[in-house]
């Protein structure tokens, strides 16, 4: 048989993980090949961009779309997953299969579906069925879609790296952004000092006309005002004007109300904005695909 739809591979995916035990994605593909009879050319067959098999493709994104929603969550090791009670509940209500629709009712897979860029418009389209949208809503629907996922595993990621790893990645994410001069320069500041609350300092252009006071801090807690004024307070010390906070956590609404009223400049990176800047300049990820849409110019058809 052919290789079923994204949406009718749910309730494969959490018949795999029935019995509880935690399971990787390989495993879960493995056995649901074996459950439908899947021929080697029909699970063999490569996407368009040839970097993944549709079947690897569509099964990562079923169990992408059931974690959003709570029914699969993380196991005790990366990569592996386990079916939770709503998970259960789900396989005996639905055990003919259910579809995107169903998921829309828990609402933090509504959130997962209509996620926000930072500070900005949905990323995806009008939320429809995607048989009632058109080609160019689909598109966007699913870039924004991948977007957002993407940005979740990096973030996942920086909260698990080591403390020094995290901050080489902040340097390198500066200097991708026209700051710290090079790698070099803003290597040897960031992460130099430690003192009175600032972690390092980076030249503001390429020159060093200026320099930025940073903090860098992998957090799992809020980012409270107590913790901007003490770095507010380093940069008076110093007779600072500008600094920039960054945390893999976010930061309160007393914490962003008191960076917007200081004489000096305190710029607030959160993680999601973090992940973001990460994706726009290229730091720990690659392109997979490119794909141009064109229209008719019909002006070129258009004779004197």
């Amino acid at each position: 048989m052919a290789v079923p739809d994204f949406q009718a591979l749910f309730v494969p995916v959490l018949k795999q993980c029935a019995d509880g035990e935690e399971r990787g994605m390989k495993e879960v593909r493995e056995g649901i090949a074996k459950a439908l009879e899947l021929t080697s050319k029909d699970s063999e067959e490569m996407l368009p961009s040839g970097k993944q098999t549709v079947f690897a493709n569509r099964v990562g994104w079923a169990g992408t779309y059931l974690r959003k929603a709570g029914l699969l969550k993380g196991g005790d090791r990366r990569g592996l997953y386990r079916i939770t009670q709503t998970g259960l509940e789900y396989l005996e209500k639905y055990p003919d299969g259910f579809k995107v629709k169903v998921l829309k009712e828990i609402p933090e897979f509504r959130e997962f579906h209509t996620a926000k860029r930072h500070n900005a418009e949905p990323v995806g389209a009008p939320d429809a069925e995607l048989s009632d949208a058109t080609p160019e809503e689909m598109i966007q629907q699913g870039y924004g879609l991948l977007a957002r996922e993407l940005a979740d595993e990096l973030l996942a990621s920086l909260k698990s790296v080591s403390p020094s790893f995290f901050e080489r990645i902040v340097v390198d994410v500066l200097v991708k952004m026209g700051y710290g001069g090079s790698v070099v320069d803003a290597g040897e500041a960031v992460g130099r000092s430690g003192d009175g609350g600032i972690d390092g300092v980076i030249k503001e252009d390429k020159l060093g006309l200026d320099i930025i006071y940073v903090q860098a801090k992998r957090w799992e807690n809020t980012v409270h005002s107590p913790d901007i004024q003490k770095f507010a307070g380093a940069l008076a010390g110093k007779k600072a004007k500008k600094g920039v906070f960054i945390t893999t956590s976010s930061f309160s609404k007393g914490a962003n109300e008191f960076a917007r009223n200081l004489e000096s400049k305190i710029v607030l990176i959160d993680g999601d904005q973090l992940a973001q800047l990460m994706i726009e300049n290229n730091v720990g990820v690659s392109a997979i695909a490119s794909y141009e849409v064109k229209k008719m110019d019909t002006d070129y058809f258009e004779e004197e």
